[in-house]
């Protein structure tokens, strides 16, 4: 199996290593695409999904979805710091 930018990032991220504090906890969970990007993104899964995406588009898509992969990475960090500092 191929290793992927989010299996990379996964072992810099190391989920299961210390902490953030909760500001930086908070502000990372802030990190979302725009309204207008997530849209954008919506459109171009329907196309992939119907099968009309073209080159392009697909290079695009692939590309937020690796952005979407890393902030959801950074999202879970966030969120493991948060509970683990409430215990």
């Amino acid at each position: 199996m191929a290793i992927t930018e989010a299996d990379i990032l996964a072992e810099v991220i190391a989920l299961d290593g210390p902490g953030l504090n909760a500001e930086a906890a908070h502000f990372l969970l802030a990190l979302t695409f725009p309204k207008g990007t997530a849209r954008e993104i919506r459109r171009l899964l329907q196309k992939n999904n119907r099968g009309t995406i073209t080159a392009g588009e697909r290079v695009a898509l692939e590309k937020y979805l690796r952005v979407g992969q890393f902030l959801d990475l950074l999202h879970a960090k966030a969120r493991l710091s948060l509970r683990r500092s409430a215990d």
